[in-house]
This record gives structure tokens, sequence and C-alpha cells, in this order.
């Protein structure tokens, strides 16, 4: 796992958001189905810091709905500033532009808020993140800073 560098200044122009996709921040009333959503999808951890990023003002927590039902969700500022992530289609959902379509929303928006780059925190397609939004490796960036938290005691 390796931290990215995207720069938001530079970011290419959104890709249609696919048909019969909502991508919206997540509303109060719904967070603890969402975090639930995350929890079952995902980790503990993952719904940790959605629900974190879903408090902020404004909230940092999207989620991704298809026929009124959650299939994706994504956030910032989470784990720390200027931070993307955590992020995750639900295997039902992969495959459809789904997780790009988050990616750019949020993206976007943290460009919106001032932020000139943003990071992705131990990020898994690293390939993807470089020829989607420009991302580069960040020089001595792997674990990353996310490798550096507290973890959990093993029972």
């Amino acid at each position: 796992m390796h931290d990215l560098l995207v720069p938001l200044y530079r970011l290419p122009e959104a890709p249609p958001v696919p048909s019969g996709i909502l991508i919206r921040q997540v509303f109060q009333a719904e967070l603890k189905t969402a975090t639930e959503w995350v929890r079952q999808e995902f980790s503990d951890g993952w719904a940790t810091e959605f629900s974190y990023a879903a408090n902020l003002s404004p909230s940092a927590a999207y989620i991704a709905l298809s026929n009124e039902a959650i299939i994706g969700f994504a956030c910032f500022d989470a784990a720390a500033k200027g931070v993307f992530g955590p992020t995750g289609v639900a295997e039902a959902g992969r495959g459809r532009g789904v997780g790009t379509a988050l990616l750019f929303r949020v993206m976007t928006d943290m460009r919106a808020a001032g932020y000139a780059y943003a990071v992705i925190g131990a990020a898994g397609p690293i390939e993807y993140y470089e020829r989607v939004v420009g991302a580069a490796r960040i020089d001595g960036g792997a674990p990353g800073f996310l490798g550096s938290l507290v973890k959990k005691p093993k029972e």
C-alpha cells in the first residue's frame, strides 16, 4: 500500500455518472443506516471514518444509490485532513463506473472547498488512480501515514 498525491487543480473532466446512479452527500437522517451498510459491506473501521466524515460541516461523506439502495460510498477528511477515503462499492455495483463517479464527486468537492491536493492513503489500485485522476506516488509514502496508526491489540 502506498500513499498517492492528486493535484486537484489539474483534475481531468469527470466522466458522466452511470445511468440510474445518484451520487450525493449522506443526510443525517439516514446516517445510521448508511453507516451500518458500510460496516456490513466493508469494516468497522471504515464505518467509523464514514460516520466521522458525515458529521463534519459540510458533510464529507457521500453515497451512491441505485434504485434508492446504497451501492457505494466515499469520503474525505476522515482519517486526516486532505485525505480521500475510505471508499468502496458493493460487489453487485462494481464494473459500472460507480467508484469512478464517487471519486470524481469527492475530488471535485475537495477542490471547491479549497484543497489544491488530495492524498489517497494506502491506495490499493495505484495504476487506476494514476490513470484516472493523475495521482502520483508520494516519495517515501509506503506504508504511508495509515501504517503508523494505532493497531487493535491481538486477542
